[in-house]
């Protein structure tokens, strides 16, 4: 059975094991799935009333994106369990003599990059679902206007654990040239979704004085 079809009981009790997996790689594309899952609960609750009828068809666009970022959330925390396989194997193989060296060297290269892609993911659609909320904010019934903003504080969470679950494994990288090449990547991400999440967690606290 899948990580994303046990009860939220069983889930939580098998993050707080002794079990490397799932962690705060798998628990990052978790909160995204919640944030994308808050966008498309705020569309259904807002398209067809007459105050935004406007705004229905971007609405079902945005409900459309968001159902089918939260099902790949879901699936990347099954990903990422499969993803960290090869380096926790990495860690165990033998470095006694030269040659074993150089093959573990080799292994655990390819390792790190194996699980830096689904953290990878989560960061690149966290940020693509704090766009969506920051449209969400203009567009949406007032009466939950608290969901947005909780919503984005979801993906705020999980691109900044994307970021961290990718640097835990670049820094270890020999190849630095592609280590520095994600890291920049990720970082740019990063600072502008918190900016924009940041700006619209202020914007819905003011909204409700």
């Amino acid at each position: 059975m899948e990580l994303k079809e046990y009860s939220l009981f069983d889930f939580i009790e098998n993050l707080s094991s002794k079990s490397p997996a799932p962690g705060g790689g798998g628990s990052a594309a978790l909160s995204g799935a919640q944030g994308m899952a808050l966008a498309a609960m705020v569309c259904n609750l807002t398209i067809g009333k007459k105050k935004y009828i406007e705004f229905d068809a971007e609405l079902k666009n945005i409900l459309e994106k968001s159902i089918l970022m939260q099902g790949r959330f879901l699936d990347l925390i099954e990903e990422d369990k499969n993803n960290f396989i090869p380096l926790s194997n990495a860690y165990g193989l033998p470095s006694e003599t030269e040659e074993e060296k150089n093959i573990k060297l080799t292994y655990m290269e390819e390792a790190l990059k194996t699980a830096c892609k689904t953290p990878y993911e989560v960061v690149e659609l966290a940020y693509e679902g704090i766009l969506h909320h920051q449209r969400l904010l203009n567009i949406s019934s007032k009466l939950v206007i608290s969901d947005v903003g909780v919503g984005v504080q979801n993906l705020r969470t999980a691109i900044l654990a994307g970021q961290m679950n990718i640097l835990i494994n670049t820094k270890l990288m020999k190849d630095r040239v592609h280590a520095q090449d994600m890291e920049n990547h990720i970082s740019e991400l990063v600072q502008k979704g918190i900016k924009i999440a940041d700006e619209i967690s202020i914007n819905v606290l003011e909204r409700m004085k």
